[in-house]
């Protein structure tokens, strides 16, 4: 197969400066790494393409070559360069490769630092906190009081992790970046510095509260303002009230995880909310009216339509939560569980039976489910 052109494989004209050259280089070898591109089994082929295409065009005779005899400049000893293709040149690999390994791995490596490539003082821990209320309280929204263990700046140093006002000094090994680097064949592999942990500065005498940290263990009370409308799983972020970071770092954030708890009377669904409410035969078949709890503390009086089977439902508008963002309120819904009477006496069972000879043609559910059941019989037989 046909090489492709060394241009088209950067993408830059024939005419391009060394700069731009190398500028698409970058971007190429930044898109194309394998590391990058593991769901993608021509990225590492691509890759090689583009280093080769940059080894001979950063190389003025070699592009000169190449300019005006091609691919075929580098074929049967011609040109008199070193092959372009694989790792034949690692002395030039490792030099193209240099230049770009920021590009490369600034995201796996953790990017770089602000501050003239200096390190920050770490940020502080985000801390979790597990919140559980009632259903009611949901429904009303709550100030709470929470006792929260986590990590404050230390008083006695001001987070700054050295006693006496002293200040903390630039860490010698890393020259307070955090970070040394190490040579290892093509690449250069970063590691965080042992001698400062990756702080930057090392403190010659450290705070006896803190022990050069910057910052003390302790149990912190902040109160929370809960919602109307929250439910299990509502997330509630408290900025700046997590762990304090290192010597003087900033500060987390605190995540507040709400779980309402299952009511006695009450399941909710959303907004809406469903009532189970049992209701005698008489009052099922005859009609009637019956008062059913409301989460508001209230109460309401519902009719039961005569004739009502279980499991029949009836909503009541605007009797479910709140939304929490606001958008009104849910409904409630109550649904029938028809009671089948038992303990029954020998006046009552008697008298059941002579209502249930009289009521043959009034079971509409019975007639329709047993003519089916019939025909079923029925067809089967033939």
């Amino acid at each position: 197969m046909a090489k492709r052109d060394y241009y088209e494989t950067l993408g830059v004209s024939k005419g391009a400066s060394p700069d731009d050259i190398k500028k698409a280089y970058r971007q190429k070898a930044k898109e194309l790494h394998p590391d990058r591109n593991t769901d993608n089994p021509k990225a590492e082929e691509q890759f090689k393409e583009a280093n080769e295409a940059y080894e001979v065009l950063k190389d003025a005779n070699k592009k000169a070559a190449y300019d005006r005899y091609g691919h075929a400049a580098f074929e049967n000893g011609m040109g008199g360069g070193a092959r372009p293709g694989g790792f034949g040149g690692q002395g030039d690999f490792a030099s193209a490769f240099s230049d770009v390994f920021d590009d490369l791995f600034g995201d796996f490596m953790g990017g770089r630092q602000g501050g003239g490539g200096r390190s920050r003082p770490a940020r502080g821990n985000d801390l979790r906190y597990n919140l559980r209320i009632s259903l009611e309280e949901a429904f009303n929204g709550l100030q709470k009081t929470i006792n929260v263990p986590t990590a404050v700046s230390c008083t006695n140093c001001k987070g700054t992790g050295a006693e006496g006002g002293s200040e903390p000094q630039t860490c010698p090994t890393c020259s307070g970046m955090g970070k040394v680097r190490a040579q290892q064949g093509f690449f250069t592999v970063e590691r965080t510095c042992p001698t400062c942990n990756g702080i930057g500065q090392t403190i010659k005498n450290p705070c006896k509260v803190c022990h050069g940290a910057g910052r003390v263990e302790k149990e912190r009370s902040l109160s929370v303002n809960i919602p109307a409308g929250v439910e299990t799983g509502t997330r509630i972020r408290l900025a700046g009230e997590g762990e304090a970071g290192m010597r003087g770092g900033p500060t987390g954030d605190l995540y507040i995880f709400i779980e309402v708890t299952e009511h006695s009377i009450f399941q909710r669904d959303g907004v809406n909310l469903f009532c189970r409410v049992p209701v005698s035969m008489v009052d099922a078949a005859l009609g009637g009216e019956i008062e059913v709890p409301t989460i508001d503390g209230g109460r309401s009086r519902v009719k039961i339509p005569e004739g009502s089977q279980s499991g029949r439902q009836m909503r009541l508008r605007s009797k479910g939560m709140p939304a929490l963002r606001g958008g009104g309120t849910g409904d409630m819904f109550i649904e029938m569980a028809v009671e089948t009477p038992v303990k029954l006496t020998s006046k009552q069972k008697e008298l059941l039976r002579e209502f249930d000879k009289l009521s043959v043609e009034n079971n509409p559910q019975s007639e329709g489910f047993f003519s089916a059941v019939k025909g079923f019989w029925d067809s089967m037989k033939g």
